[in-house]
């Protein structure tokens, strides 16, 4: 191979990588599934360049191809903005705020984030109780009925719907997942009104009453609007 053949070899790999990403940051906020129309007009790039580029996209899980044909992020972009995330050391608040509402409660305490159809525990502080939910940091759970899949539901979209406003917060959810649990959640935000994640209390539904969950609500308002502040976020209006 020539220096020149080499050169044209690098240059074109340049303009692939370069597509590629500009396919990805055609992604908006508040996206779920984008047609390969719509990739179309926000890229410029002609239908068969994007599913070429898909193709491999999709290989190495940055892109995942719908039945209907169109796509969304797949969750390796989750993993990298997780790195990207930590690289920030969003543990050095995220972990005390946690820290406190266990000794405040005796309750195990939680921070989600939303990974498509699942919720993905980022950060976690067992209960000292031998009687608790046994949920690890990086585990994947369902987006299902509970408080904490809710909360990740309502507030998770930019601009907030107009439920939100109508949300009282925290939700409470007993036995949705597990007949077993209960569960108590509140939004947490980032810089602006930028939607950071779920915080939560999680036990089993025979300490965490209804009862409890009341008495432990403002706790648990006060460390996430704490928590807000300290990531740099504002709480929306009407919020406390």
């Amino acid at each position: 191979m020539t220096a020149q053949t080499r050169s044209s070899a690098s240059l074109e790999g340049v303009a692939s990588a370069g597509r590629a990403l500009t396919l990805l940051s055609a992604f908006r906020r508040g996206d779920d599934a984008v047609t390969l129309a719509e990739l179309t007009a926000r890229t410029g790039l002609v239908k068969t360049t994007i599913m070429r580029l898909a193709i491999s996209l999709e290989e190495h899980g940055y892109l995942v191809r719908l039945p209907d044909g169109s796509y969304r992020l797949g969750a390796e972009l989750f993993r990298l903005g997780s790195i990207y995330q930590q690289s920030f050391r969003v543990e050095v608040y995220v972990m005390p705020a946690l820290e406190k509402l266990v000794a405040e409660t005796s309750e195990s305490a939680s921070f989600y984030v939303r990974s498509g159809e699942h919720r993905l525990c980022l950060y976690r502080v067992d209960s000292p109780h031998r009687l608790r939910l046994h949920v690890r940091q990086g585990d994947m759970l369902p987006m299902d009925s509970s408080a904490i899949a809710q909360v990740l539901r309502i507030f998770g979209t930019i601009p907030l719907p107009l439920e939100a406003a109508a949300t009282e917060v925290p939700l409470y959810t007993g036995g949705e997942r597990d007949p077993h649990v209960a569960g108590l959640a509140t939004p947490v935000f980032g810089p602006g009104e930028s939607f950071a994640g779920a915080l939560c209390l999680t036990g089993p539904v025979t300490r965490l009453t209804p009862e409890a969950a009341i008495k432990a609500g403002p706790m648990l308002l006060n460390t996430a609007a704490d928590l807000t502040r300290s990531l740099g976020g504002v709480l929306p209006v009407g919020r406390p």
